[in-house]
């Protein structure tokens, strides 16, 4: 008798949040909780928890952005293997799924501080609202970035418990968030014309791709600014302001290999080189503080 082998539910909701895609955000937390953090010992513990909210949070955005477009992805080539187009995921699933995730941020932030699990309702609210911003607006991306300032900021209040002081945690957040706002700039031209014909609103199926490679450009541009500007804030030494170089290599790199005739290399510059930059920054960060203090 042939058994038929079930599909691993678990493996497949992972796969549908693109669990591995955590790894943009979750430096940019680090090094903002260990400069808050000062002179005194790398709490552990919250950066286990800091960690649990980041990971917790982006699951529940990621789930709750794939069921409000799967009827979208349906129609997008590109986008119509995704897991609930396919029903490799069900709706219940995922929305499961969502709900699980959305209990262990709340519970991560609940453990941090109170003040963190005040906010937590706040946190939330731009990710939910990014998946419909296509729907009402053509600068979708600028939601996304927002979502992602949470990161940074949040992980100053995880150690530290109050607003007060927070500045170079803003200053780095609206990095990350044009960082982050940036490429998705760049990965949205692939749908350009897709978008344009069943009614999906972006920047490139507004106003081009061109002029949104040029936003793209100009958003990182500002970015690397902000990076700047944190580490003369918070005092980071020569070690960081290596990373930046190689940064702005990338930075560089990114933009190089993406033009308006040619997006076959847009997953390369979304993936590789944008991953590289969180951990790159990260550790040059990391070793200026433990080297040069």
């Amino acid at each position: 008798m042939t058994t038929v082998e079930q599909p691993n539910r678990v493996k497949s909701f992972l796969k549908l949040v693109a669990i591995e895609h955590s790894v943009f955000a979750l430096p940019f937390a680090y090094l903002s909780a260990l400069v808050a953090m000062g002179d005194g010992p790398v709490r552990w513990g919250d950066l286990v928890l800091i960690t649990v909210a980041m990971v917790g949070a982006r699951t529940f955005a990621m789930a709750a952005n794939r069921i409000i477009d799967r009827h979208i992805d349906a129609r997008n080539p590109r986008t119509a293997g995704r897991e609930l187009v396919t029903g490799a995921v069900s709706v219940r699933t995922a929305w499961i799924g969502a709900a699980v995730a959305l209990v262990v941020f709340a519970g991560a932030a609940a453990a941090l501080n109170p003040l963190c699990l005040a906010l937590c309702p706040l946190a939330v609210v731009p990710l939910v609202v990014y998946p419909y911003g296509k729907r009402f607006t053509d600068w979708p991306h600028a939601i996304l970035g927002v979502a992602q300032m949470v990161g940074p900021v949040g992980a100053w209040l995880a150690v530290t418990g109050t607003f007060v002081g927070s500045g170079p945690a803003w200053v780095l957040a609206t990095a990350v968030g044009l960082w982050i706002g940036g490429f998705d700039l760049i990965y949205a031209c692939q749908d350009a014309e897709v978008d344009r014909q069943i009614g999906v609103r972006s920047v490139p199926s507004r106003y081009g791709i061109p002029f949104a490679l040029t936003a793209s450009t100009v958003a990182h541009v500002v970015t690397f600014g902000l990076f700047v500007w944190f580490g003369a804030l918070v005092g980071l030494g020569w070690l960081w302001w290596i990373g930046l170089a190689v940064t702005a290599i990338a930075f560089g790199y990114e933009h190089a290999i993406v033009r308006p005739d040619d997006l076959s290399r847009v997953n390369r510059a979304f993936f590789t080189a944008n991953g590289f930059v969180g951990i790159a920054l990260f550790v040059f960060a990391v070793a200026d503080l433990v080297l040069l203090g």
